[in-house]
């Protein structure tokens, strides 16, 4: 079960690596405009928001990452935890404001991540 949550953890990091690059390189690129329904003019005036918006999916990455390489298990548990956390509440709450397939691409892999680490649990 240990190994469940430490793959679902690497997938969300990478999976919010993935939304840093789209956020930060391919916002008002033909591509990024495609997955996110915006016009020429949308996405320049919002890309530097969207750069911002970027760089935070990257610190969860980085949290993330760094709980799979952290040398403690049971610190490592924590800081697992805590990200995961806010990676669901961001994706609960931008499924609530922005776009509601925000709850399937972030939110329920969070959640999933969620129960698997406190099943597995150090508490």
């Amino acid at each position: 079960m240990q190994t469940l949550a430490s793959i679902l953890v690497f997938i969300i990091a990478l999976e919010h690596l993935f939304i840093l690059y789209l956020e930060m390189f391919l916002w008002a690129k033909p591509k990024g405009r495609k997955i996110f329904a915006m016009s020429e003019e949308q996405a320049e005036a919002t890309k530097v928001l969207a750069a911002n918006q970027g760089l935070y999916n990257g610190f969860l990455a980085a949290g993330l990452f760094w709980s799979l390489v952290y040398p403690a298990p049971e610190v490592a548990y924590h800081i697992q935890l805590f990200f995961t956390v806010c990676v669901l509440v961001a994706g609960l709450y931008g499924g609530a404001t922005a776009s509601k397939v925000i709850y399937k691409v972030q939110a329920l892999p969070a959640f999933i991540t969620l129960a698997v680490l406190l099943a597995t649990g150090y508490l």
